[in-house]
């Protein structure tokens, strides 16, 4: 639980609403927090930069985490981004040319201001990480160090969209996400009667971004456009970089540690897609100190040992039953100096029938193995990203292992423990065009109850890499690597390590155009573990954590209460298998502006039998905010099917007012699959 400081070095000023001009005339609004004495004595700026309405609906976590800052000494802008909360212009798409000139144009005018030292840096987790790690690849003069949680450099392969080339349903999910708030409108209260006209732009101005998204299969320049990964180089500026274990942004925080060439400090533990400081699972940390530490040195040049200790600290997770949500993962810091860690070795396991051999051993029982996966492997899969913390984990694995090829380990004789990205090397042959592989790596336990603890995923069309694929020849054999998400992970004595192939793994990706029978020559596979040897290893060898704090909270009344469900069906009648979630976050009265509002969000994912063209998504949001006699609501859904060859989108959008629906509009469009 985050402790609130109300006792600061600094006293702090709130300006709540703040127009920051761009130079086409639109103008940005902006959120201060500043220390009083920021009108003598000029401080260094720190910006948040997000889509998600800081009027409200993140106003809750600003609270906490800018004031704050603002008394240890920053002067803290959150900002809507372009055509989003009380911002004018729109929004149609992320990350793109005109969001980052904005951002730089936002850093311009920081360091501008008299109360400002003109020094800055940007911080944020998810959009805000993506954003301060985009700009800072543009070198904007004044920035002088950035600070990100969940995030990615790869905005194709290693996000919601293309893993390894396959298509997550999370794509889907997240355009819906943005559907609904891009489409809603500013508070009256600080834009005044110009709200009617600037919602109306936003509703005439919409469209489903997924099909942007779906239009753009291959990794094309669209996706390598603020992707950072195409030129690390570029960054110039410190990076503290963090995430969670069981977020689906666990990758990046690695390779930036690897590539990037400036100082750079990271932070991985057991948490969701959280703040640390916030995390879920447990244990979450003392976060905002050490960011506070972060911008002391690089933004004021505190000799503050704020790049002691090891390069990298992450949470050495222990070994736990299956379960789609903890509270806190039982584990240990540990501390890695540099990455990638002399501390890691690779061990590589050769495979044989159903068998996990020991490294450096024979397989004198190789074998062909075939599988063709049914469309149920993936439902207790959890999600891509666990969002908005649990229930959204993979629950047992036995449930998914009957359709899969596995292969075990023998009992281990001694504790195992793993800090990395586990692959796996196949050599195979299918009998299709189009086919995917779904590799996991579970902890078995003596019961059999098995925890999954990684897992990748790969279009085989993709082989020869992911900018232009191309079809396979049925039956001929081809190698390939498939890379499971990195991970810290302890394997007791006497547990066993599965490896689990399946050719589907659906919803959290979408199936190939049909069933796939996969065929893995064991000779020539191997699964390779990256080995933190207990011995001669490094502890954490860093500066304890402290415990979480921040500024108080705003005070929120809920009306009406949350709803969440996770529901797996199976009609054994019609064959229908649905996995249905609804987060429904109540009606909630923000007490000091006067305004409720509500969010419901409602996913469906269905598939008949072994259809793998019947596969179908679903996201529909429901968005409402009052006042007084001012009410308005969006209703925005999007369904995703397909056939063999293309994809179909179906999207509705409504807006009302007072009850009155004043805007609708469909959209039913066509797309084909591109090796998918």
């Amino acid at each position: 639980m985050t402790r609130s400081v109300t006792s600061l070095p600094y006293a702090v000023k709130e300006e709540e609403h703040v127009w920051i001009p761009m130079p086409d005339g639109v103008r940005l609004s902006a959120r201060i927090w500043r220390p009083a004495s920021s009108d003598q004595e000029p401080v260094p700026a720190v910006l948040e930069y997000i889509p998600y309405r800081k009027r409200d609906l993140t106003s809750v976590r600003d609270s906490v985490h800018h004031p704050y800052m603002a008394g240890h000494g920053y002067a803290c802008a959150r900002v809507d981004l372009r055509g989003t909360g009380e911002s004018e212009g729109v929004l149609t798409d992320e990350y793109v040319e005109q969001e980052q000139l904005d951002a730089e144009q936002v850093l311009t005018w920081l360091a501008e201001q008299p109360w400002c030292s003109g020094r800055t840096g940007m911080m944020g987790i998810s959009w805000g990480a993506f954003a301060a790690l985009q700009v800072a690849a543009r070198r904007p003069p004044s920035l002088g160090a950035i600070v990100i949680s969940s995030f990615t450099d790869d905005r194709y392969a290693d996000d919601m969209h293309y893993m390894g080339g396959c298509l997550l349903s999370d794509n889907l999910a997240e355009a819906g996400t943005m559907f609904a708030y891009a489409t809603c409108p500013p508070d009256p209260a600080l834009v005044g009667e110009g709200w009617r006209g600037m919602w109306r732009e936003r509703l005439a101005a919409a469209r489903p971004w997924a099909l942007e998204w779906l239009a753009h299969q291959r990794r094309d320049d669209y996706w390598r456009h603020a992707s950072v990964c195409e030129d690390y180089g570029a960054v110039r500026c410190p990076v503290l970089a963090s995430s969670g274990w069981a977020d689906g942004y666990s990758n990046a925080v690695t390779r930036l540690l690897e590539h990037l060439d400036v100082p750079r400090k990271g932070l991985i533990g057991p948490w969701s897609h959280k703040y640390p400081h916030l995390g879920e699972p447990g244990p979450a940390i003392g976060y905002l100190q050490e960011v506070v530490r972060w911008w002391d040195h690089w933004l004021k040049d505190a000799d503050n040992g704020a790049m002691d200790g090891p390069m990298l600290r992450t949470w050495m997770q222990e070994s736990v039953p299956p379960s789609t949500s903890y509270q806190e993962r039982p584990g240990r810091w540990v501390g890695e100096p540099s990455w990638p860690s002399p501390n890691v070795e690779q061990a590589v396991h050769p495979l044989g029938a159903h068998r996990i051999a020991p490294p450096g051993t024979g397989t004198e029982d190789a074998a062909e193995l075939t599988v063709q996966s049914p469309l149920s492997v993936g439902q207790f899969a959890g999600k891509w990203a666990s969002y908005n913390a649990p229930p959204d984990l993979p629950y047992d694995q036995r449930e998914e292992d009957g359709g899969s090829m596995v292969f075990d380990s023998g009992p281990l004789a001694e504790r195992l423990e793993i800090l990395g990205a586990p692959t796996v090397q196949l050599e195979f042959s299918v009998n299709r065009p189009v086919a995917m592989v779904a590799a996991r790596l579970s902890d078995v336990a003596p019961d059999g109850a098995a925890t999954r603890v990684s897992y990748g995923l790969l279009n085989l069309t993709r082989l020869g890499g992911r900018d232009e694929p191309e079809p396979l020849v049925p039956g001929r054999r081809y190698h390939t690597t498939v890379q499971l998400n990195g991970v810290a992970q302890v394997f007791p004595p006497g547990h066993r390590i599965r490896l689990s192939l399946s050719t589907s793994y659906w919803p959290l990706a979408w199936p190939p155009p049909e069933p796939v029978l996969l065929t893995v020559h064991t000779e020539g596979s191997a699964l390779t573990l990256p080995v933190r040897p207990a011995a001669g290893a490094e502890e954490d060898g860093g500066r304890p954590f402290e415990e979480p704090e921040g500024a108080p909270p705003i005070g929120t009344t809920q009306l009406s209460p949350p709803e969440e469900s996770w529901t797996v069906r199976r009609d054994l009648v019609s064959y229908n298998s649905t996995l249905e979630i609804v987060k429904d976050r109540g009606r909630v009265r923000f007490d000091g502006i006067g305004l409720e509002a509500r969010r419901r969000a409602y996913e469906r994912y269905d598939s008949v039998a072994d259809d793998f063209t019947s596969a179908r998504g679903e996201s529909a949001w429901t968005m409402a905010f009052s006042r007084g006699d001012w009410e308005v609501r969006t209703e925005t859904r999007t369904v995703l099917s397909c056939t063999a060859g293309e994809f179909r989108l179906h999207a509705t959008l409504d807006g009302y007012e007072g009850g009155r629906r004043v805007f609708s509009r469909e959209w039913n469009e066509s797309l084909p699959r591109d090796h998918i």
